[in-house]
C-alpha cells in the first residue's frame, strides 16, 4: 500500500490561490501516487497543492542503456509509472527520473563513497547538464503524458576535504551526480545555473505544473463528456 510521508522537518508551504484548483483535485475521487520516495519530490508536489501517496517504483535504473539523456529520463519515468500502475490500477501516477551528464558521460546515483568522491571530483570546476523527465499516467485508461527539462550547472573548484565531508554526511547517495543543490553543503558547490533550479533538485516544477493542469483538465473534460453521453442515452 502507498503511504503518506510527513512534512520534511522545518518545511511549511503556503498554498496561494492560483493552486486552489489543484487542491480541489487532490481532494477529489482520484488517488495521486508518486512513484518515488524522494523527500524533495514529495515536498515540491506539496508546494503546489498535491498531497501524494508514496509508492516507490521497483524499476532498476541501471539495467538498461540508452542512446541519449532525453531518451533515458523519459523512458525510465514511463517505466516507473507503468510499474506502479500495475499495483494501483485506479490511480494517477507521477514518476520522474534525473540524470547528470558531464561531457557526454552519464552520472546517476553513486553506488558507494568512492564513486561519489569520483563524481564530485569530476564535476569540480566544470559545467554539466541536469536532465529530468517526468510522466503523468492515468492508470484506468493508460492515458499518459511525458515531458523533460534540462538545466546547465557550473561547479566551482572543490577542495578534497569539502568532498570528503559531504560524502561522509551521506547526502550524496540518493542523488544523480552525487550532490543536491538544496543541501547545506551541496548548495555552495554550485557557482551558477542556467535554467530551472527545481530541475536540478530532481523535479522541474513549473513545467510539471503546466503539464499537470492541462492533463487534469483533459481527464475532467473526458469525464464530463462520458457523463453527458450516459445522461443522453
Amino acid at each position: 500500500m502507498g503511504k503518506r510521508y510527513p512534512d520534511p522537518a522545518g518545511c511549511r508551504f503556503f498554498l496561494p490561490s492560483v493552486f486552489k484548483s489543484m487542491e480541489k483535485h487532490r481532494k477529489g475521487s482520484r488517488r495521486i501516487i508518486l512513484a518515488s520516495g524522494s523527500p524533495r519530490r514529495i515536498a515540491l508536489l506539496r508546494q503546489i497543492g498535491i498531497e501524494p501517496e508514496v509508492m516507490p517504483s521497483a524499476i532498476d535504473e541501471n539495467t538498461v542503456g540508452y542512446r541519449s539523456p532525453v531518451q533515458r529520463v523519459l523512458n525510465l519515468s514511463q517505466k516507473k509509472a507503468l510499474e506502479v500502475a500495475k499495483r494501483t490500477p485506479d490511480a494517477v501516477i507521477v514518476a520522474a527520473d534525473t540524470l547528470v551528464v558531464l561531457d557526454g558521460k552519464h552520472l546517476g546515483k553513486p553506488r558507494d563513497a568512492a564513486e561519489a568522491r569520483g563524481m564530485l571530483s569530476e564535476l569540480s570546476g566544470r559545467e554539466h547538464l541536469v536532465y529530468t523527465g517526468f510522466t503523468i499516467l492515468h492508470a484506468p485508461t493508460r492515458r499518459f503524458v511525458s515531458e523533460y527539462e534540462v538545466t546547465r550547472v557550473k561547479f566551482r573548484e572543490l577542495e578534497s576535504n569539502e568532498i570528503d565531508v559531504y560524502v561522509k554526511s551521506g547526502s550524496c547517495f540518493d542523488k544523480a551526480g552525487a550532490y543536491g543543490i538544496q543541501d547545506d553543503f551541496g548548495a555552495v558547490f554550485v557557482e551558477r545555473i542556467d535554467g530551472c533550479y527545481y530541475n536540478v533538485m530532481g523535479f522541474p516544477l513549473t513545467k510539471f505544473y503546466l503539464t499537470w493542469r492541462k492533463f487534469s483538465q483533459g481527464l475532467n473534460d473526458e469525464k464530463d463528456k462520458s457523463a453527458h453521453r450516459q445522461g443522453g442515452s
